[in-house]
C-alpha cells in the first residue's frame, strides 16, 4: 500500500518554460518513490505527447487528456469515447463558426485543417500536426481541441450534457465527453488502486485543475497559477521556475 499520491500537473507546473522536467523535480520523484509515495502525471495532455516527460520521470501512472485516459503503470485502466454523431455535431458547428478541430486518442492527433492558432499551438508542444477531416471515421476519439480565441460559453451552451469544454491555453478549448474531468479520471485511478484512505495531493496552476483540486485531500497550486486555483488550494508553492513542486512537496513533508 502506498503511503501517499501525487497528482503533477505538467505545463507551468511540473514543465519548466521550456517544457522540459528539471534535473530537480527528477530527484524529488525518485525520492518520493523511495518513500513509498505513488507519483502520477495529471494533464490535459495526450499520451503520446509526452513520451519523453515518462522517459525522463519514470513516471507511467498517468491521468491524461483530462481525464479521458487513464494508465497506471502502463496499463490502460479506463478509456472514454466520444460519440461519432456528436463528433460530427461540433464538426458541424465549428464550421460554422471557422473553427479548427483536432481529434485525439493515446497515440496519435489528426487536424481538420491549420491555421495561425494550430500552427502556433503545435510549434509550442512541438508536435507536428497532419490534417484529416476523417480522423473520427477510423479512429477511437478520447478528446478534442475547438481552435479559437474566446467562445467559450457559445460552445458550452450548445454542447451542454454532451460535451464538457474548458479553456487550457488562450488558443483552444480542451473538450471531453460530458463530465469527464481530471477530477473523473483521479477517482477512476484511486477506485482501481484501492487508495480512498491514502493521503493524496495536487499540484496544478490552470483552470482545467480546479476539479483535479476538489478531489485531492490537499491542492496546491503554483505561484504562476490563476487566482482562481490559488483560492482552492490549502498551500501556494513558488512557481514553476523556482522551485515550486521541491517546496511544495518538503512543505508537506513528503520529501527532505
Amino acid at each position: 500500500m502506498y503511503k501517499a499520491v501525487v497528482f503533477f500537473d505538467l505545463d507551468g507546473t511540473l514543465f519548466d518554460n521550456e517544457k522540459n522536467v528539471s534535473d530537480e523535480n527528477v530527484a524529488a520523484i525518485k525520492e518520493l518513490r523511495k518513500n513509498n509515495i505513488l507519483p502520477v502525471i495529471s494533464t490535459g495532455r495526450n499520451i503520446f505527447e509526452i513520451q519523453y516527460v515518462i522517459d525522463a520521470t519514470g513516471i507511467n501512472s498517468l491521468v491524461s487528456a483530462n481525464g479521458s485516459y487513464v494508465q497506471y503503470e502502463g496499463k490502460k485502466l479506463k478509456a472514454e469515447q466520444i460519440d461519432t454523431k456528436v463528433i460530427e455535431d461540433i464538426l458541424a458547428f465549428a464550421k460554422e463558426q471557422g473553427d479548427v478541430i483536432s481529434f485525439y486518442n493515446n497515440k496519435e492527433f489528426a487536424l481538420t485543417a491549420e491555421n495561425d492558432m494550430t500552427k502556433v499551438n503545435y510549434r509550442l508542444l512541438r508536435l507536428t500536426p497532419h490534417v484529416d477531416p476523417e480522423f473520427y471515421k477510423h479512429n477511437e476519439v478520447n478528446f478534442l481541441n475547438v481552435f479559437n480565441y474566446d467562445k467559450d460559453k457559445l460552445y458550452q451552451d450548445k454542447f451542454k450534457g454532451q460535451l464538457s469544454l474548458v479553456r487550457n491555453n488562450p488558443r483552444c478549448l480542451d473538450t471531453m465527453k460530458w463530465g469527464v474531468s481530471k477530477q473523473t479520471g483521479i477517482q477512476a485511478l484511486m477506485k482501481k488502486l484501492d487508495l480512498g484512505d491514502v493521503p493524496s495531493y495536487a499540484f496544478g496552476d490552470q483552470m482545467n485543475d480546479l476539479q483535479m483540486f476538489a478531489e485531492v485531500k490537499f491542492p496546491i497550486a503554483m505561484g504562476n497559477g490563476v487566482p482562481e486555483a490559488k483560492e482552492k488550494a490549502t498551500y501556494v508553492t513558488k512557481s514553476n521556475i523556482n522551485g515550486g513542486i521541491v517546496n511544495g512537496l518538503r512543505h508537506y513533508g513528503l520529501i527532505k
